[in-house]
């Protein structure tokens, strides 16, 4: 049984994520961490200053964090300096905090990817096939989420962007546009907030006559933690380094 403790536990990601290894046959929920103390699914939760003492309590096999950036630097430290594996959904990440998370969780199996649903996985790879293929196309990325998601563009989109990077080379991003502004070579970035949206990703390539169009729509959460509880099962058992979710799926 692979044991498993939650950051952000008493949260709407980590409440959904909790359910889904309570479910699995081969995972065991013992515990939880979030800004206040509490409880969930009758195990306790603890606060991020309580961290380390915890995971001596517990012993957790794999830590899954999908919170904000400030919070996931200080949790995913403690957790891989206890050679606890990690799953890491959260973004909003800079630069240098991608590289001293990177430099401290060398020890230990860690999974962390923008995105955990298996259907975005393979959009990304949709997109880089059609990149390929249409490198002179007018390129633009749309993306919608809830109105309290706070980093923009989606951390989707950013793997987006890169992915066009790789396949078509270097082009400025323009996010947005007003006023008098021809069109040139840039790729458009357009950034929606409203609502409960999810999260909606959508790549246009438009020639002369014709466009098209790939996209992926979220319902429902449940499909990062679907992808999440899967890397945690996937996890346990990998070498120590730096893994996306096309490790865990084989893409």
């Amino acid at each position: 049984m692979i044991k498993v403790i939650i950051c952000g536990a008493l949260g709407r990601m980590g409440t959904i994520i909790g359910s889904m290894v309570r479910e699995n046959p081969n995972l065991e929920f013992v515990g939880g961490v979030d800004i206040r103390e509490g409880e969930v699914f009758g195990k306790k939760v603890v606060s991020s200053e309580n961290l380390a003492k915890f995971i001596d309590e517990v012993n957790p096999d794999v830590m899954i964090d999908f919170t904000v950036a400030a919070a996931t630097m200080v949790n995913a430290k403690i957790a891989a300096s206890k050679g606890v594996n990690l799953v890491i959904g959260t973004t909003g990440f800079t630069t240098e905090q991608d590289a001293e998370l990177t430099e401290a969780m060398k020890n230990v199996a860690v999974v962390k990817t923008t995105n955990f649903s298996v259907g975005v996985n393979i959009f990304w790879e949709l997109v880089r096939e059609a990149a390929k293929k249409l490198g002179d196309y007018d390129i633009e990325v749309v993306e919608a989420h809830h109105r309290n998601k706070k980093d923009a563009p989606s951390g989707t989109a950013k793997t987006i962007l890169k992915i066009l990077e790789d396949e078509t080379g270097k082009h400025e991003e323009m996010y947005g546009r007003h006023g008098m502004t021809e069109r040139g070579n840039e790729i458009g970035v357009h950034v929606i907030r409203g609502g409960d949206v999810v999260g909606d990703h959508s790549v246009q390539f438009h020639q002369n006559f014709e466009t098209i169009e790939l996209s992926h729509r979220a319902y429902d959460r449940s499909v990062f933690a679907r992808g999440a509880v899967k890397a945690a099962e996937w996890v346990k058992t990998a070498k120590p380094g730096l893994y996306t979710m096309k490790d865990v799926l084989h893409l």
